[in-house]
């Protein structure tokens, strides 16, 4: 940020801002097309694709911009930057394709279009900003792949708790201390909710149900640690993670004795989260160092005794942080966090309620299915169903509820690029391992 807001305002003041194309233009959206306009030097907002124009052109006239042009051509999307004039469309093709558009902000939550929109923009050598977990924890690998290929960056963002759980995970490491437990803190996970029991919830924040849903379901949780996991190296100890509930309002310090030692000091680490923990809805980073010296200095500033030391951050600002997520992909080329290398962590599809062979499944956030983070390796030799490809699957037999969803228990939709990215995916980081599998 202390690099970022000079660098800024320096491209601003010379003329030469970053240019972006953002895709969607729903509550998040919204509020980061607000953020960039009002209070961003050094970032243009020139267009933005949604299904719907009308609420693309609500996200200008809302942040206090003049009016979009409305465009369905490459053409006419490119007359309007060379104007000066921001354009609106719903075909997100056009942002992909205009030369003048630097990078694209992809901000729907859906995994089928946006993995068509990542990829066009890859190929179209744009760097991506993700401000979506589920298709980041789905394909994500494979996309870095691409994008390296191309030599732009992929990312998703600093504001949503990946991104600023990465951020705690590199300041540790910085301070030569080895981080053992990146998490999260939630108020409430209840894997049972629904559209029905969030409505009003929803409705009192302009949220859409089956958002707020994946929150409350823990499939959002599971999202987002599986980003943390494959950008870290770390695992999950189990299926699902410890996930300790401890009384509202305890401090997060005390989780150095939440989770069972064992799991923490050997390998490379987990990914977890609490629940009830306060500050809630920040982050926090446990860890670990062998240095005498580090640990008389830590006991010193009030770190405690060891072996455990708990950092965390009390917040994530989600859109508000957006820009700075931009800013460090197109001028330093640095993402604020993307997959390593292989997958670490998925999350698996599982039942919510008695599932009944004909069914289709509904999507995430809704009736029929929640997300449950599992070590990748074993979701591979499992032939468990990625929770980001269940919508639209043909179940081909009763499950009762809880059960893991696997591949064998559903046909796939016909088609898919979404389907095709993950096949990819798992041959190239897992083909040998399937094929010792099924020797």
């Amino acid at each position: 940020m202390f690099i970022l807001d000079t660098e800024l305002k320096k491209r601003a003041e010379e003329g030469r801002p970053i240019k972006v194309g953002m895709v969607g233009a729903g509550f998040m959206a919204r509020g980061i097309a607000s953020q960039i306009i009002r209070h961003c030097p050094g970032i243009s907002l020139l267009a933005i694709s949604n299904r719907h124009i009308e609420a693309a052109r609500a996200a200008y006239v809302d942040a206090g911009h003049a009016a979009p042009r409305e465009v369905h051509s490459l053409a006419a999307l490119e007359s309007a930057i060379h104007s000066g004039q921001a354009a609106v469309t719903d075909d997100p093709a056009l942002l992909c394709d205009a030369a003048d558009i630097d990078v694209i902000v992809e901000v729907t939550g859906a995994v089928e279009f946006s993995a068509h929109v990542v990829l066009r923009a890859i190929r179209n050598h744009k760097h991506v900003v993700m401000m979506n977990a589920e298709l980041d924890s789905t394909v994500g690998p494979i996309l870095k792949t691409y994008a390296d290929r191309a030599g732009v960056v992929i990312t998703n963002t600093e504001g949503d708790q990946p991104g600023v759980i990465l951020n705690l995970f590199r300041w540790v490491k910085g301070l030569g201390i080895r981080p053992v437990l990146c998490g999260n803190i939630k108020g409430l996970h209840d894997p049972y909710r629904n559209p029905t029991t969030q409505q009003g919830f929803a409705a009192k924040w302009g949220m859409k149900a089956p958002m707020v849903t994946s929150f409350a379901d823990g499939t959002k949780i599971s999202f987002e640690n599986a980003i943390v996991a494959n950008a870290t190296g770390m695992h999950v100890a189990r299926r699902g993670m410890y996930g300790p509930t401890v009384e509202t309002g305890t401090p997060i310090q005390g989780a150095v004795d939440w989770y069972p030692r064992e799991s923490l000091m050997r390998g490379s680490g987990i990914v977890d989260y609490c629940v009830g923990a306060m500050p809630n809805p920040g982050v926090f980073v446990l860890g670990t160092t062998d240095d005498a010296t580090e640990k008389h200095y830590l006991s010193l500033y009030k770190m405690g005794n060891g072996p455990l030391y708990c950092f965390y951050w009390p917040y994530h600002l989600c859109h508000f942080e957006v820009p700075f997520t931009i800013g460090r992909a197109a001028i330093f080329g640095d993402a604020a966090i993307a997959p390593i290398g292989a997958p670490m962590v998925d999350v698996v599809a599982a039942a919510k309620t008695d599932l009944k062979a004909g069914q289709t499944l509904d999507g995430i956030g809704y009736y029929m299915t929640y997300g449950l983070c599992e070590n990748a390796e074993t979701v591979v030799r499992e032939r468990l169903l990625p929770m980001g490809l269940a919508e639209s699957c043909i179940l081909k037999r009763d499950l009762p509820r809880d059960q893991v969803l696997t591949y064998d228990d559903v046909a796939l939709p016909a088609g898919r690029l979404s389907d095709r990215l993950r096949a990819e995916q798992d041959e190239f980081f897992f083909g040998e391992q399937k094929k010792r599998m099924q020797a």
